[in-house]
């Protein structure tokens, strides 16, 4: 066991002026911090617990209709809010669709966004992973890959995003509230949150040393019907071969509207726009269906043994897009 100290947080400025220094991280439920610390693959020198702190509300932001969801909001809490299940349910069936319940009642809306990929590399130090050792290379381009990703990733890292929690909220247009160690607050969009691994895999956000995410921000609940998909090796307690949030309004029998975002085929939760924009207007059919998948997974590529991702992902879209109409 490597030393390390321990400090529980008074407020939130002091918390992010204390995790500024270097070698210090925010610890909350720790669902994730913790194994790795288990494995050495994070080795902190200051934990701040900011477990205590008043984040854990969740509140009706009048001005916009919307709501604004505490960084320390269990999991838990956050499925069973009727206000999330009534008007934002694609929220509520993506935290069920992840983890545990045990890990879910521990597990905070902050870390859940923040967790780190579950590579197999990137756990085994005893393999190269630019990730945890920049410079090191990367072991799953051509070692067993079937869980990494195949669009926006690099030759440098091909991990991808394990969260369900963040798929929802970017088909949701979710915004980060954070606040930095300087007491600055910004507003940041959740698909501007994560960073493309290019040559610097091992910064995974555009967040700065210290800076804490306080709140996420959703705004009024799009029309149309929210569906979340996700795919896995087993029927629960597993992380997504290939998931789908999708938000379907119709206008007779035709797509008027549509919002689609993957999990797990990239470094972050993959927003497409080709989809959206395929779909626009299209009619609401499986032929659409195929066509929005296509367009979606133009750029995809596979790394061998995580080839099938594709084809499964333009199947798992027009099975929801499918569900969402009600065809």
């Amino acid at each position: 066991m490597k030393p390390f100290r321990y400090e529980r947080a008074s407020g939130v400025a002091s918390a992010c002026a204390t995790a500024a220094a270097p070698g210090a991280k925010f610890i909350a439920g720790g669902t994730n911090l913790i194994d790795l610390m288990k494995l050495q693959i994070e080795t902190p020198e200051l934990l701040v617990d900011i477990g205590l702190l008043p984040l854990a509300d969740i509140i009706e932001s009048t001005g916009e209709g919307g709501l604004r969801i505490g960084a320390g909001v269990t999991n838990s809490a956050l499925a069973a809010d009727m206000r999330v299940r009534r008007l934002y349910p694609l929220l509520s069936q993506a935290i069920l669709a992840g983890a545990s319940t045990q890990l879910r009642n521990k597990a905070t809306t902050g870390g859940n966004l923040l967790q780190r990929t579950r590579c197999p590399y990137f756990y085994d130090t005893t393999k190269p992973c630019n990730k945890r050792v920049p410079g090191s290379g990367c072991a799953a381009l051509h070692g067993i890959n079937r869980m990494n990703a195949v669009m926006g990733v690099s030759d440098d890292c091909i991990a991808a995003h394990p969260s369900d929690m963040a798929v929802a909220m970017t088909a949701l247009d979710a915004r980060v509230e954070t606040v930095a160690a300087d007491g600055a607050i910004r507003t940041i969009p959740i698909d501007a949150l994560y960073r493309a691994p290019g040559s610097t895999p091992h910064i995974e956000t555009v967040l700065a040393p210290g800076e804490m995410i306080r709140s996420v921000l959703l705004p009024p609940p799009p029309k149309g019907r929210q569906v979340y998909r996700k795919v896995r090796d087993r029927a629960s307690f597993a992380f997504a071969l290939v998931s789908v949030a999708v938000v379907v309004e119709r206008e007779g029998d035709r797509v008027r509207a549509a919002r689609v975002a993957f999990g797990g085929l990239s470094y972050k939760p993959w927003r497409s726009a080709e989809a959206e924009a395929s779909l626009e207007g299209a009619s609401a059919t499986r032929a659409s269906f195929d066509a929005a998948g296509i367009a979606a997974l133009k750029n995809a590529r596979g790394y061998g043994h995580n080839d099938f991702k594709i084809p499964l992902a333009r199947r798992t879209l027009r099975a929801t897009l499918a569900d969402a109409v009600g065809a």
